[in-house]
């Protein structure tokens, strides 16, 4: 932003703006009291919001808004410039709106607007007689919120073990981990706000499905009838087949309950080991580094990442965590886990009494898989997240979705594009029947230092690298033939956003 820009960031809008400064779609950005807002016009009508992402606060000045939407800088929520609605999580919430009156040739800003419930009064959507939700995750809680924000009034009952579930999980492995978050900013919603939309939060295990008596056997004994079910159930925690594994200094991180463990046992401990080159992985040797551990990561890759991001952004992060003190045995595995360390299958010893397995996550798929529905490698799912059976959707890791752009049968494990596919799938489940053509995205931050990934590239020709990601200013196009498959960014968030824009255009979705 330049320095005119937050100059203007720092205007009174209570004190008016001109009409004819606004700019239609161009939006101004000022103060009204402590709030940030933004000012737009909109046609002949002049609104104004709230200018701060309602996910992680992102100043949404440093966003980008195209075509109606705008679009948050750091994870890609996008809200519509006419109303603020949530169009695209990972947010849930849309943005605060302020009341406007225009007069004597100028726009004045006034009171924000609270918006108490999530649907509109006297908004009423047709839907099946019941929607069952399995998984209180990014989908689940995301598709909850929908079918409420659409004004499905039917029963919503969102059914999960998980005790601490809906949460921010993927502030699991990066600022709560590290001590940077406290607890209290995981909670995605809470028991009011749960009770407060109708939203039954089931504490239990769902065991079975008969679908031909639409009902869903809990392990608790309860039985639950569905007209419609989603099953978000998400994925668990990859384990290795090796001598140790189970020993309790052992940990795996998926849950909310997973991570207190291993804050508790860092607590005690001045060594870790993580096993494993994963997001989860890379990013808890960072958090564990932050508080104070020396930490070893054991991974078969050469460069971590290299699957993924390629080797540029990939021998970057390596870098960063080596400047950190993070100590790599790359191109090794681990052949057994002792007391305090493990043993390589090179025979070198690497001690921690803190051991951490970060080697992905497999999905949830035995529920499907008794329920007779068509599985490869997840529950397959057409273009509205439906599966074989037209009663049953899935949405999240266990959904095997086709590519918007290929038509290829695709499963992605991103929180992001869990809570879109959640979105979706309850739009679709009221009747809507839209495609998912959303973009895939992600992002992981380790040391403070931000890589954003826009797209869905398995494999690829080639990497165009456009800056240095050295110095932390680069943008890496991964390329099958002339078709550019994803993008990775280290500080181009303009970049990272127009190559979202790109896609919608590419699927027909702008």
């Amino acid at each position: 932003m330049s320095e005119s820009d937050r100059a203007e960031g720092k205007r009174d809008l209570t004190a008016g703006v001109p009409i004819e400064k606004l700019e239609e779609g161009v939006p101004t950005f000022g103060q009204v009291g402590d709030d940030a807002v933004y000012l737009v016009r909109v046609g002949d009508e002049v609104k104004a919001f709230g200018a701060s992402c309602t996910h992680y606060g992102a100043p949404l000045s440093d966003g980008l808004l195209h075509a109606g939407i705008l679009r948050c800088p750091w994870h890609h929520a996008r809200f519509s410039v006419s109303d603020g609605d949530l169009l695209g999580g990972p947010a849930l919430d849309p943005l605060p709106r302020f009341d406007v009156e225009v007069r004597d040739g100028s726009a004045f800003v006034g009171r924000r607007l609270d918006r108490e419930h999530l649907s509109a009064p006297g908004s009423e959507a047709d839907g099946p007689e019941s929607v069952v939700i399995i998984g209180a995750g990014a989908a689940g809680i995301a598709a909850a919120e929908t079918l409420r924000r659409e004004g499905y009034r039917g029963p919503i009952a969102l059914v999960d073990p998980d005790p601490d579930a809906p949460y921010d999980r993927p502030n699991l492995s990066k600022a709560y981990l590290s001590g940077e978050a406290p607890e209290e900013w995981l909670p995605l919603r809470d028991e009011e706000f749960l009770a407060a939309n109708r939203i039954e939060r089931v504490l239990a295990r769902a065991v079975g499905i008969d679908r031909k008596n639409r009902t869903i056997e809990l392990d608790s004994g309860k039985t639950l009838t569905y007209g419609a079910v989603l099953l978000a159930p998400g994925s668990s925690a990859r384990t290795l087949e090796l001598e140790g594994a189970d020993l309790p200094h052992v940990h795996t991180l998926r849950s909310l309950e997973d991570c207190r463990a291993i804050i508790e046992a860092a607590e005690e401990s001045s060594r870790a080991v993580v096993v494993g080159a994963s997001f989860i992985g890379m990013e808890v040797a960072a958090a564990l580094t932050e508080r104070g551990l020396d930490v070893s990561v054991v991974a078969p890759d050469e460069v971590p990442f290299a699957r993924t991001l390629g080797s540029a952004l990939g021998g970057y992060l390596r870098a960063v965590h080596e400047e950190q003190g993070v100590d790599f045995h790359l191109g090794r595995t681990a052949r057994t886990i002792e007391e305090n360390g493990v043993v390589l299958d090179d025979g070198t010893r690497v001690d921690g009494e803190l051991v951490v397995l970060g080697v992905g996550a497999v999905p949830e798929l035995e529920l499907a898989e008794a329920a007779g529905l068509e599985l490869d490698d997840g529950i397959l799912v057409d273009d509205r997240l439906r599966s074989s059976d037209p009663d049953v959707f899935a949405a999240g890791d266990v959904a095997r979705f086709p590519d918007p752009r290929s038509g290829d049968p695709i499963r992605i494990e991103h929180w992001v594009v869990a809570g879109r596919q959640g979105r979706t799938a309850a739009r679709n489940i009221l009747g809507h029947d839209e495609p998912f053509l959303d973009p895939p995205f992600f992002w992981t931050r380790q040391f403070g230092k931000s890589v954003a990934y826009v797209g869905h590239a398995i494999e690829w020709d080639r990497t165009e690298i456009d800056g240095d990601c050295r110095a932390e200013s680069c943008a890496v196009a991964f390329l099958r033939g002339d078709r550019r498959m994803a993008l990775g960014t280290l500080g181009h968030v303009e970049r990272s956003l127009r190559a979202e824009v790109e896609w919608e255009r590419e699927v027909g979705q702008e």
